[in-house]
């Protein structure tokens, strides 16, 4: 995790440079350092994100104060369980209705901290080529993987339905809270094995935004 709070404004690389754009920020986006890549925050970017940055141990009071539009949780290594300053942040930022997008450990923490439980999986995934159905569109996307712990889906709340799903062992893949806006992915989206595969779940992460934006005007 980064030790101090920076800003990221660099878009994805395209070869060509007809192709370049700057983009237009359209959104302010708090990221959680857990353990972050440069490419996660180049999509924020290409989507129309600000974005600022943090330590992963940050208080959700000091990100309030930066006035965000949404919440990011990055990825990171290891048993999500002992980082519960992040849960205890998340939880604020859900009572708060900011809207908030987890990937990897950043979507076992979300489980986390609507009271669902996560497992150490017998068999971990890694490689990027795990194939994942979204069980709202009855798609099938490739996903990068790397992770060896995983939300039990038994465990789930009431307010939380799963999203995905691995085809390789059925584990949970992703889930979304239907009374808030917050979602959480487990695979790597950056890693983009299937170039536009994953690019729903980002254009789904500035809907919210805008939903929010729109019901506060």
């Amino acid at each position: 995790s980064t030790r101090t709070q920076y800003s990221g404004s660099l878009p994805s690389h395209e070869l060509d440079p007809r192709l370049r754009r700057e983009p237009q920020s359209r959104f302010r986006v708090v990221a959680y350092d857990f353990g972050i890549k440069q490419n996660i925050l180049r999509l924020l970017v290409d989507h129309g994100c600000e974005l600022v940055v943090v330590p992963a141990q940050t208080p959700a009071r000091e990100v309030m104060a930066l006035n965000p539009d949404g919440v990011f949780l990055s990825n990171g290594p290891g048993d999500p369980e002992p980082c519960t300053y992040a849960i205890a942040a998340i939880q604020e930022f859900i009572e708060r209705r900011v809207p908030v997008f987890g990937i990897c450990l950043g979507h076992q923490l979300l489980g986390l901290a609507v009271g669902a439980r996560t497992m150490k999986m017998k068999f971990g995934h890694h490689g990027a080529n795990h194939p994942v159905i979204d069980l709202v569109r009855g798609q099938v996307m490739i996903s990068s993987q790397n992770h060896g712990f995983a939300v039990d889906e038994a465990s789930l709340p009431r307010r939380v339905r799963a999203t995905h799903r691995s085809l390789f062992d059925d584990s949970l893949q992703g889930i979304e809270l239907i009374d808030a806006p917050a979602f959480g992915f487990q695979g790597h989206p950056e890693a983009s094995p299937g170039p536009r595969d994953v690019s729903p779940l980002f254009q789904r992460f500035t809907q919210m935004m805008e939903a929010r934006a729109s019901a506060a005007a």
